[in-house]
């Protein structure tokens, strides 16, 4: 067994964030991560940080753009925390050493994005995450921080008291790659869940094919509730064969859209008659997929990005590695014509439920970054939000894990507080076969690692330890079904029936999908007997956490009868605030998906965001 102050599990932008805020408290702190950091997701971030810099811009105008981007379900604690402290995050990246874009005059450049007021979005060409990954990981090699590198963490150690807020994380349990070691990590302040999005539950993704969820599934089996998971950015320009992005910054710095007969449908079609190609992501997505399905599209699948006016000097010195992506993927060579685009899976609004301290229900466990849902987010992000959600809630995250006093926290975590039990209708009910509270080959329901209240942290995480080694031997020991037929099945169908436009129907048949796929489970079997570098066995594992999140995904979704930010239903076409001013929150519950509901916080500091129409 590992032992250490706080354990970090993950290392992109939120882990090492936090793993250096806690290490300045005087904790000892170890970063878990089953890739090495530089190569995180964090890496792929193209367009930049959102922090109100200049003369004329405020930290209240970025958080009124957040709060209208979110189509007001972000909770006003954690928006206000994120936009007053992002612009001195932003510069103390700056004072490691970030090579940001500059200005003539010196200072670091700052461009449009959509859906804000003011062009506030500092960056670093168009590979503002690449710069930030780098700097941190100096910081990290600079300190001395410990990095278990190519340990797949796989299970929470908790205690199993009955009500989650009563329960306390105590480690991980985690798979050595490289040598086929399952052993303990013993935390003594705090578990901090920095393991990024579930791109993976799609088949189109921006997102690294490492991004299956981890966490958020980890966290969830252990009893954390997960929170608004139907809300699934789909952002508006990837690349048409393989899902890679295209970043907003060349829509930021004035690239157009255009449709098959060479109209710039953002504005002649009315979408967004302001604010055109620069109207938030849900808007543009929408708009793009419908002039493929009116038969405006190009081949019938995507449109066109044309940034070739901005001239070839501007284009080379912010957006060079667009050209490289274009030419590498599409071959299409940016300088002389226009980039093929559509919407792609990008990132999860939703994911364990914390308040804006990084604290879950669970006494000792922390999440930060995409996995995290604080809520800042709401319906809707706006492009170059994610990164400073990185740097500011993984840095509190760190430190409250550390015990700095953070204050106490106005966002409520768990069964606290004012909530409402909630009811959906499925197509297969608990008990069926394949229905929910089928649990997938590891024999038990509640909560992963969970061990009797009456033992040590020592011996709870030997527990979980042990009960990881029982599942890792029946899968490796049977013969069985391989789980890449099943994770296709889901990712076809979420990819199909769970995108920009959702249907009643469609969602339900997503269900009966999964919970198929779930049964197929049952029998899943790791073909490889290698104990080393397994990766057939790290896939199967990580097609468990996207079988409970693809679900959790549609469930929500199939709930939430509303249009509202990124989620839009065709049987119900407007946003109904009377009703749904409120988070969806979903429980483990011993395998069956519990849901129910928490107010949004709309009251901020010095000021109450009345919902208004969303409209640029």
């Amino acid at each position: 067994m590992y032992e250490h102050d706080v354990i970090v599990v993950g290392a992109g932008g939120a882990g090492l964030r936090a793993a250096i805020a806690a290490q300045e408290e005087g904790a000892d702190v170890a970063i878990v991560t089953k890739l090495h950091p530089v190569r995180s997701h964090t890496g792929a971030a193209e367009g930049g940080i959102n922090a109100a810099l200049r003369e004329g811009d405020s930290w209240k105008d970025h958080a009124y753009d957040t709060m209208k981007g979110s189509d007001y379900l972000g909770d006003a604690p954690a928006v206000e925390t994120l936009c007053k402290e992002s612009p001195r995050e932003t510069m103390q990246l700056e004072h490691w050493g970030m090579a940001f874009s500059r200005d003539e005059d010196g200072r670091v450049s700052q461009r449009p994005f959509g859906g804000l007021s003011f062009p506030r979005t500092t960056y670093a060409g168009a590979e503002t995450g690449h710069q930030l990954l780098h700097t941190m990981y100096e910081q990290l090699v600079k300190r001395g921080i410990e990095v278990y590198d190519e340990w797949y963490a796989t299970r929470l150690a908790v205690s199993d008291e009955e009500r989650p807020e009563d329960r306390r994380c105590h480690g991980v349990v985690a798979y050595d790659i490289q040598s086929g070691e399952i052993a303990g990590f013993r935390a003594r302040k705090g578990v901090v869940l920095a393991t990024g999005g579930p791109g993976q539950v799609y088949d189109h993704t921006t997102n690294a094919v490492s991004n299956t969820g981890d966490g958020v599934a980890m966290a969830y089996r252990a009893g954390a509730p997960i929170e608004d998971m139907e809300f699934i950015q789909f952002h508006p320009t990837t690349l048409p064969s393989t899902g890679v992005l295209i970043s907003e910054g060349v829509r930021g710095e004035g690239g157009i859209l255009y449709n098959e007969n060479g109209e710039r449908f953002m504005y002649e079609h009315g979408y967004a008659n302001n604010a055109g190609e620069l109207a938030s992501r849900d808007v543009v997505s929408r708009a793009e997929l419908t002039e493929v399905n009116q038969g405006r599209g190009i081949e019938d699948e995507y449109v066109h990005l044309d940034m070739r006016h901005l001239g070839e000097e501007r284009i080379i010195d912010r957006l060079e590695n667009i050209l490289h992506l274009a030419e590498d993927f599409e071959g299409v060579d940016g300088l002389e014509e226009p980039m093929p685009v559509k919407p792609g899976q990008h990132y999860a609004m939703g994911g364990v439920e914390t308040d804006e301290n990084g604290e879950t229900c669970i006494t000792g466990l922390y999440a930060a970054g995409e996995c995290a849902c604080a809520s800042v987010h709401g319906a809707n992000r706006l492009g170059g939000n994610a990164l400073p959600e990185l740097i500011v809630f993984g840095k509190r995250a760190g430190q409250h894990a550390a015990g700095r006093d953070l204050g106490t926290a106005r966002i409520e975590t768990g069964k606290r507080g004012e909530y409402e039990v909630g009811e959906v209708d499925t197509p297969v009910q608990p008990g069926e076969v394949g229905g929910p509270g089928d649990v997938a080959a590891d024999g038990g329901t509640a909560p992963d690692g969970g061990a009797t209240a009456e033992l040590t942290p020592d011996e709870c995480v030997e527990r979980a330890v042990t009960d990881e080694r029982t599942r890792v031997d029946a899968l490796m020991s049977r013969e069985g079904t391989n789980h890449a037929t099943i994770r296709a099945k889901v990712q076809k169908s979420m990819t199909r029936f769970v995108n920009v436009f959702r249907e009643e129907d469609g969602l339900k048949q997503a269900l009966r999908d999964i919970r198929e796929a779930r049964e197929a489970y049952q029998d899943v079997a790791v073909s490889d007997p290698s104990r080393t570098f397994n990766t057939d066995l790290i896939q199967t594992i990580e097609t468990r956490n996207i079988l409970d999140l693809a679900e959790a995904i549609t469930l929500g979704a199939l709930v939430r009868d509303e249009f509202r930010g990124a989620h839009w239903r065709a049987e119900h076409q407007e946003r109904k605030d009377e009703n749904w001013l409120k988070h969806t929150m979903l429980s483990w519950n011993e395998g069956t998906p519990e849901v129910w509901f928490r107010p949004v916080i709309l009251e901020g500091e010095d000021k109450t965001y009345e919902p208004k129409i969303r409209s640029y």
